[in-house]
């Protein structure tokens, strides 16, 4: 599972961000804007990062290394959504511009921060080997030369 991650996690770094940084501003802006209630998108980031810790929590207990589950920071880009709400006046299309523009900047930004300060999958691959092969890494023995003499 590690290696895939090292071998993947620049793709799943942007896959993440495009999602994520998407699911809020869409999420956040489409309920504030039916509520007309800045704070919302904090309150929103807050409840995911919540969640997101119970989950990391959860696979600790079933004995994964602490790094296993990286917690996304929203909260930091979730206030400059509620700045941007704020400030441009109740003016939707600026609200989900502006709002939209420094959401999908300032993610990425932050979880990149966040990334560099996660211990190297490969040093934990080794602290927490596997108890058993997945099926598709089980060898299989080679076929060569197995009917030559029929």
């Amino acid at each position: 599972d590690y290696i895939f991650y090292t071998d993947w996690m620049w793709t799943s770094f942007v896959v993440f961000s495009i999602s994520q940084s998407t699911m809020l501003a869409v999420g956040a802006i489409y309920y504030m804007l039916f509520t007309g209630v800045p704070g919302t998108a904090t309150y929103y980031a807050t409840i995911m990062t919540i969640y997101t810790w119970v989950a990391k929590g959860a696979w600790f207990a079933l004995g994964y290394p602490y790094d296993f589950i990286v917690v996304p920071v929203w909260i930091p880009s979730a206030m400059l959504l509620d700045l941007t709400y704020w400030a441009t006046r109740r003016n939707k299309h600026a609200a989900i511009i502006i709002g939209g523009t420094l959401v999908g900047l300032s993610f990425p930004l932050f979880n990149m921060v966040n990334l560099l300060l996660v211990r190297d999958p490969l040093e934990v691959a080794f602290k927490y080997p596997r108890p058993t092969l997945p099926a598709y890494m089980t060898p299989i023995e080679p076929q060569v030369g197995k009917f030559y003499n029929s």
